[in-house]
């Protein structure tokens, strides 16, 4: 029972030495959604308020931060959400 406890550790460790490989797609992805993230950001600052005239100058600036920086727009929210 120790010779295979003492295999099932060896392995596990050697298995946790092994770095895990991201794909160019998905650093990509994950770039894109940190830039959009950066964005949602840069316009909640500028116009904090929750008033309906300062929600639409918000989105107006977060689309074009998104459409300056080459990234697809946010989809609307369903209603009730």
């Amino acid at each position: 029972m120790n010779r295979v406890g003492m295999v099932l550790l060896i392995l596990g460790l050697l298995l946790a030495l092994v770095p895990a490989r991201a794909t160019q797609q998905g650093v990509g992805a994950i770039r894109n959604w940190k830039t959009m993230d950066l964005c949602a950001k840069e316009a909640q600052a500028a116009f904090p308020d929750f008033t309906a005239e300062a929600q639409a100058k918000r989105d107006a600036k977060l689309k074009d931060c998104l459409a300056g920086k080459n990234l697809p727009p946010r989809d609307p929210l369903p209603p009730g959400r």
